[in-house]
Protein backbone atom coordinates (compact mmCIF):
# COMPACT_ATOMS: atom_id res chain seq x y z
CA UNK A 1 0.00 0.00 0.00
CA UNK A 2 1.71 2.73 -1.12
CA UNK A 3 1.05 6.80 0.03
CA UNK A 4 -2.28 6.81 1.72
CA UNK A 5 -5.20 8.55 0.06
CA UNK A 6 -6.37 10.69 2.88
CA UNK A 7 -10.08 11.17 1.81
CA UNK A 8 -9.91 7.46 2.77
CA UNK A 9 -8.61 7.39 5.50
CA UNK A 10 -10.95 6.53 9.04
CA UNK A 11 -9.36 7.71 12.10
CA UNK A 12 -9.57 5.91 15.42
CA UNK A 13 -9.14 7.03 19.26
CA UNK A 14 -8.96 4.22 21.81
CA UNK A 15 -10.27 5.90 25.19
CA UNK A 16 -12.59 3.19 26.39
CA UNK A 17 -10.66 2.28 29.85
CA UNK A 18 -11.17 3.19 33.13
CA UNK A 19 -7.04 4.63 33.69
CA UNK A 20 -6.47 2.54 37.16
CA UNK A 21 -2.84 3.82 37.25
CA UNK A 22 -3.85 7.57 36.74
CA UNK A 23 -6.94 7.41 38.90
CA UNK A 24 -10.17 8.19 36.62
CA UNK A 25 -10.88 7.27 32.94
CA UNK A 26 -7.85 9.05 30.28
CA UNK A 27 -11.09 10.03 27.95
CA UNK A 28 -11.95 12.86 31.15
CA UNK A 29 -8.21 13.91 31.38
CA UNK A 30 -7.75 17.47 30.55
CA UNK A 31 -4.36 19.24 29.94
CA UNK A 32 -2.72 22.33 28.46
CA UNK A 33 -3.90 21.99 25.51
CA UNK A 34 -7.12 21.34 26.70
CA UNK A 35 -9.20 17.60 26.70
CA UNK A 36 -6.81 14.88 25.92
CA UNK A 37 -9.59 13.19 23.77
CA UNK A 38 -10.44 16.40 21.74
CA UNK A 39 -6.66 16.80 21.34
CA UNK A 40 -6.56 13.30 19.68
CA UNK A 41 -9.33 13.66 17.75
CA UNK A 42 -8.08 17.04 16.20
CA UNK A 43 -4.41 15.51 15.70
CA UNK A 44 -6.61 12.96 13.35
CA UNK A 45 -8.68 15.02 11.71
CA UNK A 46 -5.44 17.53 11.15
CA UNK A 47 -3.49 14.17 9.74
CA UNK A 48 -6.24 14.23 7.01
CA UNK A 49 -8.61 11.39 8.36
CA UNK A 50 -11.75 11.64 6.54
CA UNK A 51 -14.19 10.38 9.53
CA UNK A 52 -13.07 9.39 13.60
CA UNK A 53 -14.00 7.21 15.82
CA UNK A 54 -13.67 7.73 19.06
CA UNK A 55 -14.16 4.60 21.39
CA UNK A 56 -15.29 5.07 24.55
CA UNK A 57 -16.14 2.87 28.03
CA UNK A 58 -15.19 4.25 31.40
CA UNK A 59 -16.53 7.48 32.06
CA UNK A 60 -18.94 7.43 28.76
CA UNK A 61 -21.29 9.77 28.81
CA UNK A 62 -18.64 12.75 30.59
CA UNK A 63 -16.67 12.17 27.52
CA UNK A 64 -19.01 12.94 25.39
CA UNK A 65 -19.32 16.66 26.22
CA UNK A 66 -15.49 16.47 25.82
CA UNK A 67 -15.41 16.17 22.13
CA UNK A 68 -15.21 18.39 19.03
CA UNK A 69 -18.74 19.09 18.20
CA UNK A 70 -17.83 17.60 14.58
CA UNK A 71 -20.01 15.76 11.74
CA UNK A 72 -16.71 13.95 11.24
CA UNK A 73 -16.76 12.34 15.02
CA UNK A 74 -18.56 9.63 16.09
CA UNK A 75 -18.15 8.32 19.59
CA UNK A 76 -19.55 4.38 20.13
CA UNK A 77 -19.03 2.85 23.41
CA UNK A 78 -16.89 -0.91 24.08
CA UNK A 79 -19.74 -2.41 25.41
CA UNK A 80 -16.74 -4.85 26.83
CA UNK A 81 -14.66 -1.96 27.97
CA UNK A 82 -13.25 -3.77 30.96
CA UNK A 83 -12.24 -6.78 28.94
CA UNK A 84 -9.39 -4.33 27.99
CA UNK A 85 -8.20 -2.69 24.42
CA UNK A 86 -8.21 -5.71 22.82
CA UNK A 87 -12.23 -5.11 23.34
CA UNK A 88 -11.87 -1.26 22.46
CA UNK A 89 -10.00 -2.08 19.11
CA UNK A 90 -12.37 -4.66 17.72
CA UNK A 91 -15.66 -2.06 18.67
CA UNK A 92 -13.45 0.78 17.08
CA UNK A 93 -12.53 -1.66 13.56
CA UNK A 94 -16.10 -2.50 13.40
CA UNK A 95 -17.39 0.95 13.36
CA UNK A 96 -14.72 2.15 10.74
CA UNK A 97 -14.93 3.01 7.16
CA UNK A 98 -12.50 3.69 4.00
CA UNK A 99 -10.05 2.01 3.26
CA UNK A 100 -7.57 1.96 6.44
CA UNK A 101 -7.51 3.13 10.09
CA UNK A 102 -5.09 5.29 12.06
CA UNK A 103 -5.31 4.26 15.42
CA UNK A 104 -4.40 6.48 18.36
CA UNK A 105 -4.67 6.43 22.44
CA UNK A 106 -6.46 9.19 23.68
CA UNK A 107 -3.01 9.26 26.53
CA UNK A 108 -0.59 10.48 24.49
CA UNK A 109 -0.79 14.01 24.47
CA UNK A 110 1.24 16.56 22.56
CA UNK A 111 1.89 14.19 19.43
CA UNK A 112 2.35 16.56 16.86
CA UNK A 113 0.85 15.89 12.93
CA UNK A 114 4.15 15.56 11.70
CA UNK A 115 4.23 11.90 12.83
CA UNK A 116 1.16 11.36 11.23
CA UNK A 117 2.50 12.52 8.41
CA UNK A 118 5.64 10.62 8.61
CA UNK A 119 3.79 7.07 8.80
CA UNK A 120 1.40 8.33 5.98
CA UNK A 121 4.55 8.92 3.83
CA UNK A 122 5.58 5.70 4.47
CA UNK A 123 4.82 2.46 2.64
CA UNK A 124 3.10 -0.93 3.74
CA UNK A 125 -0.62 -1.90 4.36
CA UNK A 126 0.66 -2.17 8.24
CA UNK A 127 2.58 1.07 9.71
CA UNK A 128 3.40 1.71 13.58
CA UNK A 129 5.20 5.12 14.52
CA UNK A 130 8.25 3.93 17.12
CA UNK A 131 10.28 5.94 19.18
CA UNK A 132 14.06 5.30 19.55
CA UNK A 133 12.98 1.75 18.14
CA UNK A 134 10.19 1.14 20.73
CA UNK A 135 6.40 0.55 19.19
CA UNK A 136 4.37 2.95 19.59
CA UNK A 137 1.03 5.10 18.74
CA UNK A 138 -0.22 6.02 15.66
CA UNK A 139 -0.38 2.70 13.80
CA UNK A 140 -1.66 2.41 10.60
CA UNK A 141 -3.97 -0.92 9.56
CA UNK A 142 -5.19 -1.16 5.65
CA UNK A 143 -8.57 -2.75 5.59
CA UNK A 144 -7.69 -6.06 4.19
CA UNK A 145 -6.21 -6.60 7.78
CA UNK A 146 -9.62 -5.51 10.00
CA UNK A 147 -11.13 -8.85 9.82
CA UNK A 148 -7.66 -11.04 10.71
CA UNK A 149 -6.89 -8.48 13.12
CA UNK A 150 -10.01 -8.61 14.94
CA UNK A 151 -9.99 -12.58 15.09
CA UNK A 152 -7.11 -12.03 17.04
CA UNK A 153 -8.07 -9.49 19.62
CA UNK A 154 -8.59 -10.96 23.23
CA UNK A 155 -8.59 -9.36 26.78
CA UNK A 156 -5.74 -6.67 27.26
CA UNK A 157 -3.86 -7.44 24.26
CA UNK A 158 -4.14 -5.17 21.23
CA UNK A 159 -2.75 -5.52 18.10
CA UNK A 160 1.19 -5.55 18.51
CA UNK A 161 1.24 -9.57 18.19
CA UNK A 162 -0.59 -9.63 14.94
CA UNK A 163 1.66 -6.29 13.60
CA UNK A 164 4.88 -8.59 14.24
CA UNK A 165 3.71 -11.41 12.57
CA UNK A 166 2.40 -9.91 9.36
CA UNK A 167 5.47 -7.37 9.14
CA UNK A 168 4.42 -3.84 10.32
CA UNK A 169 6.41 -1.09 8.88
CA UNK A 170 8.25 0.54 11.65
CA UNK A 171 8.53 4.42 11.27
CA UNK A 172 11.03 5.88 13.21
CA UNK A 173 9.46 9.37 15.20
CA UNK A 174 11.76 9.64 17.58
CA UNK A 175 13.47 12.99 16.47
CA UNK A 176 9.25 14.30 16.41
CA UNK A 177 7.75 12.88 20.17
CA UNK A 178 8.52 10.93 22.72
CA UNK A 179 5.60 8.97 22.11
CA UNK A 180 5.43 8.26 26.03
CA UNK A 181 1.74 7.77 27.21
CA UNK A 182 0.88 9.52 30.07
CA UNK A 183 -0.31 7.85 33.17
CA UNK A 184 -0.13 10.40 35.76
Amino acid sequence: MPTTDRSTLCGIVLAAGAGRRRGSPKALAVGADGPWLAEAVRLLLAGGCARVVVVLGAGADEARALLPDDARVEAVVAQRWEDGIGESLRTGLAHATGDAVLITLVDLPGTPVAVVDRLLAADGALRQAVYGGRPGHPVLVALSHWAPLAETLDGDRGARAYLRAHGVTEVECGDLHDGLDRDT
